[in-house]
C-alpha cells in the first residue's frame, strides 16, 4: 500500500487544529438549554405537539459541505422549493472547499449571528462544528444535519440519505456482482474525516467479512477530498500501484465521476469495474459508453426537501428530536425519528443502462 500523500495527512492535522481553536468561537446568548434526550440527540426543551400548526415566515439557512458542488446544488434546491411551499424563507451559505472545516465553523457562527430560525448543515467533520452548533441551539436555533452528520448531541435531528448500513453493504454487493465475487478492490473516498463516508466504509468492511466475499480483498482506501482533480489522480495512482485491481467503489459523487472520467479514457475501461454513489446526469455518458455498469444513489432533491421540512417541524414544535416522534412531511408522507434523532429518507435506487434515462438530476 502506498504511503499517504502530504495532502492526505494535512486533512487530519487541520481538523485537530480546528478542534483546539473552537473554544474561542462561541457567541453570546443562552435562550435555550441543551437538553440531551435518551436517544442521544440534543432535543429541544418541552414536549412535541404533532398537531401544532406549521409556522410561516421562518428563515432556514442551508450550509452544505461545499457550495457549487452539483450534488449539493440539487439537494439545496429541493430544500428551497419545500420552504417556498411552506411559506418560509431559504438562504444558502458555505465554503467552496469540501475540506475547509474551520470555514464551515465560521459559517455556522454567521447564521447564528443572523438569528435564523433553523439551519440544515452537512458536516465536514463529526466533532469540529459541535461548539458552534451547540451555541446556535442555545440561541434558540433548531439544527438539522443532512447528508453528513455531527455527533448526536450537536444537533436536533439528522436526515440520513438511507440506512447507513444499507448504503455501505449494497455498494459492496453491486461491485461483487460485477467482478464475479473475485479479485482486489479499492475504495476512493472523499475526506478522511467525512462522517458519512467513514460510516459507509465501516459497513463495507464488515460486509466483506462474509463468506461470499472470501475471494475479494480490499487493498487500499484512497482519499480525493471531493476534489475532481485529486480524485482523478488518486484513481490513476490506484491502478498504477495495484495492477491486478478488479474494481473500485467510490461513495462520493465527485469521486465516482472523476474515476469514470479517468477509466473512460484509459486501457482499463470495461476491465476495472466502478460503482458507488453518483448522479444520473454525471454518469449517464459513462453508463452508455460501458465504463460504468451500475451505481446507486438517493434523490438528493428529496433529501434537501426532507431536511427543510424537518427544520420547519422542529421550529413549529411538532417534534423536538426525540426517538419515536412523528411528523407529516407533506407529499413525502409521514416520518418517524429513530435512535439518536435519525430520519431515514428511504432505500437507495440502482441506476443502469435500463433505467438511467428516466432520471434527471
Amino acid at each position: 500500500m502506498r504511503k499517504p500523500s502530504i495532502r492526505r495527512r494535512t486533512g487530519a492535522a487541520l481538523a485537530a487544529v480546528t478542534c483546539l481553536a473552537l473554544a474561542a468561537t462561541a457567541c453570546g446568548g443562552t435562550t435555550k438549554e441543551d437538553v440531551k434526550n435518551e436517544g442521544g440527540s440534543a432535543a429541544g426543551a418541552g414536549t412535541a405537539d404533532p398537531g401544532a400548526a406549521l409556522k410561516k415566515g421562518l428563515t432556514v439557512g442551508f450550509l452544505p459541505k461545499q457550495v457549487n458542488n452539483p450534488y449539493f446544488t440539487v439537494a439545496d434546491k429541493g430544500g428551497e422549493k419545500a420552504l417556498k411551499e411552506l411559506g418560509s424563507h431559504y438562504k444558502e451559505t458555505g465554503p467552496s472547499s469540501a475540506t475547509d472545516t474551520s470555514g464551515q465553523v465560521s459559517y455556522v457562527n454567521t447564521l447564528t449571528q443572523q438569528q435564523v430560525d433553523a439551519m440544515a448543515v452537512s458536516a465536514q467533520d463529526p466533532g469540529a462544528l459541535c461548539t458552534a452548533l451547540k451555541q446556535a441551539m442555545r440561541n434558540g436555533i433548531e439544527v438539522v444535519t443532512y447528508d453528513s452528520d455531527t455527533r448526536p448531541e450537536c444537533r436536533n435531528a439528522f436526515v440520513s440519505q438511507a440506512s447507513a448500513e444499507d448504503l455501505g453493504r449494497t455498494q459492496v454487493q453491486l461491485l461483487a456482482e460485477q467482478i464475479g465475487h473475485k479479485g482486489e478492490i479499492a475504495i476512493l473516498s472523499a475526506a478522511q474525516t467525512a462522517t458519512n463516508q467513514n460510516t459507509w466504509i465501516g459497513y463495507m468492511k464488515d460486509e466483506l467479512k462474509k463468506p461470499a466475499y472470501r475471494e475479494m480483498r480490499l487493498v487500499e482506501i484512497a482519499y480525493g477530498n471531493d476534489d475532481a482533480q485529486q480524485s482523478f489522480q488518486q484513481t490513476q495512482g490506484l491502478l498504477q500501484e495495484h495492477p491486478g485491481l478488479k474494481g473500485i467503489i467510490s461513495p462520493t459523487t465527485v469521486g465516482i465521476k472523476a474515476a469514470a472520467q479517468y477509466l473512460s479514457g484509459s486501457r482499463y475501461k470495461g476491465k476495472v469495474k466502478l460503482t458507488g454513489l453518483g448522479t444520473p446526469n454525471d454518469l449517464r455518458t459513462y453508463v452508455k459508453n460501458g465504463t460504468v455498469e451500475a451505481f446507486e444513489l438517493w434523490d438528493p432533491a428529496k433529501l434537501g426537501e426532507l431536511a427543510a421540512r424537518t427544520a420547519v417541524a422542529l421550529a413549529s414544535g411538532q417534534i423536538t428530536g426525540k426517538e419515536g416522534e412523528t411528523f407529516d412531511a407533506g407529499a413525502m408522507g409521514e416520518y418517524t425519528l429513530g435512535e439518536n434523532g435519525v430520519i431515514d429518507l428511504g432505500k437507495p435506487t440502482v441506476f443502469d443502462a435500463g433505467n438511467i434515462d428516466r432520471f434527471h438530476f
